[in-house]
């Protein structure tokens, strides 16, 4: 049944403008638009009137005894923003500071695969037996290399439409990607023909609105679907798999290490090249690209004298950032 939340609060109605302008700005905003719901509530049962947003409420609000820190960042965030709309309408808002954000670093460390192992990876892929139950013959060669050679997240490959696809500039449009970012991902001439020939052999007669990477039934193919079949190949290319990895991920990993040596080894200048990594890899800020850069230098110790010498003030001292998936 579907959630309705029935507004009641002195601030409903402003709220719901809110949300609505965020909306058509181009925000999907679900998860935010509960939490205003709950704040909508939080106004009516704490007996607060008219339309203003103190430090007081705000605090009580957002800090919750119970929650942890991240959630309190992100209610620092919605609330702000919230307050900045409020201020900008003519009704008094005290605007929280974002002072909770929780330290984004992970233990794990990315797989990152070598060119033998590439080889072996595809070359199963490749090989897989062609029966009439799947498609994956068909459909897999083409998905992973295009996981690897685009460095595109799993999600974005999936949601991929044939309208979003231009085969004649081999370029491919990701929309509503994480973040809610769009962007154009230019495609190597190889995979782009690999790209043309499947869709002029698999869709032949599908239209626009199909998805490049279907499952059996003609809906898009889940996660879930492509990362068991991720970890056939991976059997069958003796690449041993743990709790650890490899992960589909770790093919968008691989590509970004796989750039950036190619471009320290070849000369590059890597602070001028890595804003173009960031944006077409649709990262938010420059962090996770710069992570790479030290993955690269600890991966390949012949190259590490060089970048740390001429490119050590772009590169992060210790820790692990890595992108969640």
């Amino acid at each position: 049944m579907k959630h309705e939340h029935h507004w009641k609060s002195d601030i409903a109605v402003i709220t719901q403008a809110f949300i609505s302008e965020m909306k058509r700005v181009g925000f999907k905003y679900k998860k935010q638009e509960r939490e205003l719901e709950r704040f909508d509530e939080f106004y009516y049962l704490n007996g607060y009137s008219g339309i203003c947003l103190t430090k007081p409420m705000a605090d009580k609000f957002i800090y919750g005894e119970l929650e942890k820190p991240g959630t309190h960042y992100k209610k620092e965030i919605l609330m702000r923003d919230f307050a900045g709309f409020l201020n900008n309408n003519g009704y008094p808002a005290y605007i929280p500071i974002t002072k909770s954000a929780p330290t984004k670093r992970y233990q794990r460390i990315p797989f990152i695969f070598t060119q033998e192992q590439l080889c072996s990876l595809f070359t199963a892929i490749d090989n897989y037996p062609v029966k009439k139950t799947h498609n994956r013959d068909v459909l897999d060669p083409v998905l992973y290399r295009l996981l690897y050679g685009s460095g595109l997240r799993i999600s974005e490959a999936l949601n991929l439409k044939l309208k979003n696809i231009d085969t004649e500039n081999g370029v491919l449009t990701i929309l509503h990607a994480k973040n809610n970012k769009d962007r154009l991902v230019p495609v190597a001439d190889s995979l782009n023909e690999r790209i043309k020939k499947l869709i002029w052999s698999y869709h032949k007669f599908n239209g626009n609105e199909t998805h490049l990477f279907p499952s059996m039934k003609g809906n898009k193919t889940d996660i879930s679907s492509a990362y068991v079949r991720f970890r056939d190949y991976l059997l069958m290319a003796d690449i041993p798999h743990t709790s650890e990895g490899p992960r589909l991920h770790d093919l968008r990993h691989s590509f970004a290490v796989s750039c950036l040596k190619k471009w320290v080894l070849s000369g590059e200048d890597i602070s001028a090249r890595i804003p173009y990594l960031a944006a077409y890899m649709g990262h938010t800020d420059f962090r996770a690209t710069q992570y790479y850069l030290r993955l690269t230098a600890e991966l390949f110790p012949d190259i590490i004298s060089r970048t740390e010498a001429e490119f050590g003030y772009i590169i992060p001292l210790g820790g692990a950032f890595v992108e969640k998936s």
